[in-house]
């Protein structure tokens, strides 16, 4: 427990001693006059136009249909500006949190006072059509990450607890360093679909907080080129990727007498589809293939699906979200078995560095281990750990 605790200090070390980066250049009151005056040299009334946080909602019913997407095109290309959302629906007035307060545009019709969830008249959550800004390295994804994934690229850190079988102790610290990082994105013509290219990179490493060094385990080396597409509520994300797995050294001098290593090195290639539903319910599916691999007898395919639940609504005392999430995977190689990864807790939206947002996620697994040169060895575990999402 005293390794435990002293992992948990530097984790909350690093995670908490942060610079916390929320200042927007240009603002919001800069991009609502910069959109007023756009929208008056279009000849088009929006007398309710909103910004916050660099996104910028119109509602849709004021916006002529055929002017949507040469309007969302030239909105989006304001400095400043992450996304332009479409709401379908007429939004409530709501309480501004302390952290933002109301801007008002020179233009007297224009402020940003929406709240981060559009809700209608009946209390329902709005089905809203976002666009995000173009060009090259914007902000933002059109595919939204996998939060229950264990191999999805982003910056944790985690305390696991191993029921029964382990991987090498049953106490483990693991760590995630990585992101997915779009290049370029456009439009396809004057739609409001959209495209990106970039690129995916992580490490995944895993420690015996056991051992009296807690000794590295196991590190998975994660590379892939990527594009994606989003129309509406639906988005798809395919990539090329490569992925390598090595053993920590103080591991393999503690196994060398009992320890089968591999070299365990394979490209391929994957596309996963998901749609967004009301109420903050999103479902995902795909699957993949490996075209080079070594061993060579390793089975290629494999399928996953998911579901997954942001809470439209939050606890605004603390501006906090909850989060549910469950994640499963079949791979040719297991015989199709199912691994299950589930994790639910709770977002801190205020609470952001880096442009990130921090999520504390407890977490269970069961199935085949998702450390690479482990992934013969069935495991289950309980955890909890920190995580940053764009």
């Amino acid at each position: 427990m005293r390794i435990a605790w002293r992992f948990f200090s530097i984790t909350a070390a690093v995670l908490f001693y942060i610079p916390t980066v929320n200042a927007t250049v240009p603002d919001d009151s800069y991009i609502a006059g910069y959109a007023a005056g756009v929208l008056k040299g279009l000849k088009i009334e929006i007398p309710s136009l909103v910004v916050r946080n660099g996104i910028i909602t119109v509602p849709s019913k004021k916006l002529p249909e055929e002017d949507r997407a040469r309007v969302v095109q030239i909105l989006s290309e304001i400095p400043g500006v992450t996304a332009v959302n479409l709401a379908d629906n007429t939004v409530q007035p709501s309480a501004t949190p302390p952290s933002a307060p109301d801007v008002t545009a020179a233009a007297p019709d224009v402020t940003a006072t929406a709240p981060d969830e559009a809700i209608t008249k009946e209390g329902v959550p709005a089905d809203d059509s976002t666009v995000l800004a173009t060009g090259m390295l914007p902000e933002g994804h059109l595919f939204k990450p996998l939060l229950a994934d264990p191999r999805w690229a982003h910056f944790s850190a985690a305390y696991r607890n191993y029921i029964g079988n382990n991987v090498d102790g049953n106490n483990n610290g693991s760590v995630s360093f990585g992101e997915t990082i779009p290049f370029y994105r456009g439009n396809f013509g004057q739609s409001t679909v959209q495209w990106e290219a970039g690129l995916q990179a992580a490490v995944f490493s895993d420690f015996n907080l056991d051992a009296p060094s807690s000794d590295l385990i196991n590190s998975d080396f994660i590379a892939s080129a990527y594009g994606s597409v989003r129309a509406g509520q639906l988005s798809a994300f395919g990539r090329i990727f490569h992925q390598s797995s090595h053993l920590g050294d103080e591991f393999l001098l503690r196994s060398i007498t009992s320890l089968e290593r591999i070299n365990l090195s394979y490209e391929g290639a994957d596309l996963r589809l998901s749609y967004e539903l009301p109420y903050g319910i999103r479902v995902y599916g795909g699957g993949g293939g490996l075209f080079h691999k070594r061993p060579s007898e390793i089975k290629p395919w494999l399928v996953q699906y998911g579901l997954e639940f942001r809470s439209p609504w939050r606890i605004e005392v603390v501006s906090m979200r909850p989060i549910l999430a469950v994640d499963f995977k079949n791979h040719e190689q297991n015989n199709w078995n199912t691994d299950v990864s589930a994790r639910a807790g709770f977002q801190l939206d205020r609470l952001q560095a880096f442009g990130r947002k921090l999520q504390f996620l407890v977490e269970y697994f069961n199935g085949n281990s998702p450390t690479g040169q482990f992934y013969r060895e069935k495991v289950e575990y309980l955890g909890i750990g920190a995580h940053y999402h764009f």
